[in-house]
C-alpha cells in the first residue's frame, strides 16, 4: 500500500497502528499472540522471540510483565517501544503457531542468562515434560557448535552438571529431593514412567513410588480419582506407594523425613 492508502485506512478505523509499520487489521485489541506477533514483524525480516517471550509462547513458563523479547540479527539498530532486542548470530528457528521463535534449546540458553537457578531448572523440567528437549539431549546438545559459545551455555551446562540438579517438576518436588538428601537416603528415579503412569519419585530396587501432591494438581474429586486408581495400579504390579502432601513437604519437613527413614528401614 502507498503512505496515502495507510493514512486512509487508519482515519476510517481500518488499520491501527500497534509498531512503526505494523498494524491491527479492523480493530485495536490483540489477543497474546497478536501481540507477539507483531513485535516480531516491528523488528524486520529474521527476528523472532528469544528469551522469556519464547519460552511464554512454548509454555516453558508463564507470562511475564514488561517489553517483549525478540532476538535480532546482529546489523539490527532500531529500538521500539514495549520491545527488548538481543543481537545474536546464528538463529536457530522454529514455529509456534505460525509466529517465528527460537528452538527449545536456544529459549532454554536465555533464560540461563536471567532467571535464578530455581526458576531455571523449572523452566528444564517443564520443557522435559512437554517433550520439547530431554535432558540428555539438552546436555548433549551444549557441547556442539555453534551452541558451546552461546552466552549462558555454560550457565546452563553447570545447573546439568551440579549435583543438586533433577528432573523434579516444580518447587514441591525440588523441595522433597533436598529432605531426602537431609536424611541421607538415596537419590531416587525422578519422573520415572511405570506402566501407564509417570510417577515422581521411584527407587526400582526397593519397588518403593513416592508422590508429591501439589495444591494445585490433586485438589478435585476427579483428579483424586486418578491419584486412586494410579495407586491402585501399582498395588498390583507388587510396588509400594507413599503419597505427601504440599503442607507436609513445606512445612512438616522432619516428619517427611521421619516417615521416609521408617519406610525404607522396613522396605
Amino acid at each position: 500500500m502507498s503512505p496515502e492508502a495507510i493514512r486512509r485506512r487508519i482515519a476510517t478505523g481500518r488499520l491501527h497502528r500497534v509498531h512503526q509499520g505494523v498494524y491491527a487489521v479492523g480493530r485495536k485489541e490483540l489477543g497474546r499472540h497478536g501481540e507477539l506477533m507483531a513485535a516480531v514483524l516491528a523488528c524486520g525480516p529474521g527476528a523472532q522471540l528469544s528469551h522469556r517471550s519464547g519460552a511464554e509462547l512454548w509454555g516453558i513458563c508463564p507470562r511475564h510483565g514488561g517489553p517483549i523479547d525478540i532476538a535480532v540479527p546482529t546489523d539490527f539498530c532500531h529500538r521500539r517501544t514495549g520491545i527488548r532486542s538481543h543481537r545474536q548470530n546464528g538463529l536457530r528457528r522454529r514455529y509456534r503457531h505460525r509466529i517465528p521463535v527460537g528452538d527449545p534449546i536456544s529459549i532454554l540458553i536465555d533464560l540461563a542468562g536471567c532467571l535464578d537457578d530455581g526458576e531455571l531448572e523449572d523452566a528444564v523440567n517443564e520443557a522435559d515434560r512437554r517433550n520439547l528437549v530431554a535432558t540428555p539431549r539438552l546436555r548433549s546438545a551444549l557441547d556442539g557448535e555453534p551452541l558451546a559459545g552461546r552466552r549462558g551455555a555454560g550457565l546452563l551446562r553447570r545447573l546439568l552438571d551440579s549435583q543438586t540438579f533433577s528432573r523434579a517438576q516444580n518447587a514441591l518436588e525440588r523441595r522433597f529431593l533436598a529432605i531426602v538428601r537431609a536424611a541421607g537416603l538415596p537419590a531416587p528415579d525422578t519422573q520415572r514412567r511405570l506402566g501407564r503412569y509417570r510417577v515422581d519419585f521411584f527407587w526400582p530396587d526397593l519397588g518403593f513410588v513416592v508422590e508429591t501432591d501439589s495444591l494445585r494438581h490433586h485438589r478435585t474429586a476427579g483428579e483424586q480419582a486418578v491419584d486412586l486408581g494410579r495407586d491402585q495400579a501399582h498395588v498390583r504390579a507388587g510396588l509400594r506407594t507413599l503419597r505427601f502432601t504440599h503442607s507436609q513437604v513445606f512445612h512438616r519437613p522432619a516428619q517427611v523425613r521421619e516417615i521416609l527413614t521408617d519406610a525404607f528401614r522396613h522396605l
